[in-house]
């Protein structure tokens, strides 16, 4: 499963290189030189620091990889805006690498305060996600804010001064009125986030569990087979794998040979009788197998406790992001539409899993801990760009119009960077084995909703907010005049 990820990452990589490469010209190269480095620099400081690299760890790298991506375009959407805008090469450069700061650095500072609580106060898989992630974070920080500006600098001290080559002119794009079919869009999202526990209450009532739980999370039954010859790991996965999993129902076996020996243990989600005898029956008619096979129930290797832990950290995590960007943005509002945005993606990926029957284990918290990561992310990038032109506000300009037109300016950084991060895990879930298709599906799906909620719903519900309290103001203000009057007759 790690040799495929490697392998999957590295051509997703290449692949997202020239994407940007072709998207941004030059400085997407520069980008993509950027990328490689911070790639190399997280392989070097994993070994450097013998950080296990499990599952959960692969899901922060690549969550790493889709954030230092984020800040790049981030970076070169904003110059190529000022260079639309008839600006200098050099200082729309300037330009760009400034207005893109905060939105980086709120951004980053935001994950990685999840990164840290999760650290802190998570176990097992979930701590070992964290290291990977706050390592991710700080290095593709100092990657797009550091080493792609040096880089660019450079392209542009050796003369490469065209305009041309450092991001295509565009045109002013006319806004979109998102806010106009709000209303529309929240009863998308709460359909989606309803029918996961809809769901849930159908599989109970069919008797087949509310959600596909995984050896991980249920236990299940060891198997124990006694071949007349020793089989590799690649032999057993190739040869016999395919056949048990429609054998047994469970697209995510266990296996483990045993050295010195010819016995492999199978480990699956309980087995019934009549499962068990198909097993043994395949054994002996597919590879001869004359010894009486040894089968065991074995517990959950997630605990409870680990369960319990990771539950924790993730709303500690959420309220200290609460607070951060409440702190940040002076607005309560921004804070708790992130939020509600974050509870909103990480229920349709739940309501995913119900539906889809995705196997439930180690590979779910390392799932909804990435959704967790990378949703808070794009928000606060549309957050940002509000914030920014609400300093600038011309006065008599509707609060809709300004939303409306600050999401549209953010549409083609929300759509390339949930596509570059979707690419590296599309070609993860292409060339994975069962346990890696099981994270990266799911994932998928939390990618393309977290874009939605982005675009559709964050800008939504803070304009609900905003305008909902200045009525009261107003409201409160107009009964205030009204008595005044009288206590003066």
């Amino acid at each position: 499963a790690v040799s495929t990820s490697l392998l999957a990452g590295a051509i997703g990589l290449a692949i997202v290189c020239v994407f940007m490469i072709f998207v941004y010209l030059l400085t997407g190269l520069a980008s993509s030189i950027a990328l490689v480095i911070y790639t190399g620099l997280i392989l070097v400081l994993l070994n450097a620091y013998d950080i296990t690299l499990t599952l959960p760890g692969i899901a922060g790298i690549i969550l790493g990889i889709g954030m230092a991506v984020d800040a790049n375009v981030i970076i070169f959407a904003r110059v190529k805006e000022e260079l639309s805008a008839g600006t200098s090469v050099h200082a729309a450069l300037k330009a760009g690498f400034h207005k893109a700061m905060s939105a980086i650095l709120d951004g980053n500072i935001t994950t990685l305060i999840a990164a840290a609580v999760l650290w802190l106060r998570g176990s097992g898989p979930v701590k070992g996600f964290a290291q990977t992630l706050a390592l991710g974070i700080v290095v593709s920080m100092f990657t797009a804010l550091v080493v792609t500006r040096l880089i660019v600098y450079a392209f542009y001290a050796v003369g490469i001064r065209s305009p041309k080559v450092y991001g295509r002119v565009q045109k002013p794009r006319k806004p979109i009125d998102f806010l106009g079919k709000r209303k529309v869009f929240f009863i998308i999202s709460i359909l989606l986030c309803i029918s996961g526990f809809v769901g849930m209450g159908v599989n109970q009532a069919r008797g087949v569990g509310a959600m596909n739980y995984s050896l991980d999370f249920a236990g299940g039954t060891s198997t124990t087979v006694t071949f007349d010859r020793e089989y590799t790991l690649e032999e057993i996965d190739s040869r016999m794998i395919p056949e048990l999993e429609d054998i047994t129902g469970d697209n995510n076996i266990q296996v483990q040979t045993v050295k010195g020996s010819n016995q492999v243990v199978f480990k699956t989600q309980t087995l019934d009788l009549a499962k068990r005898e198909a097993f043994e029956t395949y054994m002996q008619d597919e590879f001869g197998v004359t010894e009486e096979l040894m089968t065991e129930n074995i517990s959950a290797t997630v605990s409870s406790e680990m369960r319990t832990d990771a539950a924790v950290a993730v709303i500690i995590a959420t309220i200290c992001m609460l607070l951060y960007i409440w702190f940040r943005f002076k607005d309560i509002r921004f804070a708790t539409s992130a939020v509600l945005a974050l509870v909103h993606d990480v229920l349709v990926v739940l309501a995913f899993y119900v539906i889809a029957r995705v196997s439930v284990g180690n590979t779910f918290i390392a799932c909804m801990l990435t959704i967790v990561g990378y949703s808070i992310n794009a928000t606060i990038v549309i957050f940002d760009r509000i914030r920014e032109e609400l300093k600038v506000k011309e006065a008599g300009e509707d609060l809709k119009d300004l939303v409306n037109r600050c999401i549209t300016q953010t549409l083609t950084r929300s759509i390339y960077t949930s596509l570059t991060t979707f690419i590296m895990v599309a070609v993860l879930y292409v060339l994975g084995v069962s346990s890696i298709k099981e994270f990266a599906l799911p994932l998928m799906a939390g990618i393309i909703c977290g874009a939605y909620s982005s675009v559709c719903i964050t800008g939504a519900l803070w304009y609900v907010m905003k305008t909902r309290g200045a009525a009261k103001k107003a409201a409160v203000s107009a009964d205030g005049a009204n008595v005044l009057p009288k206590q003066k007759r």
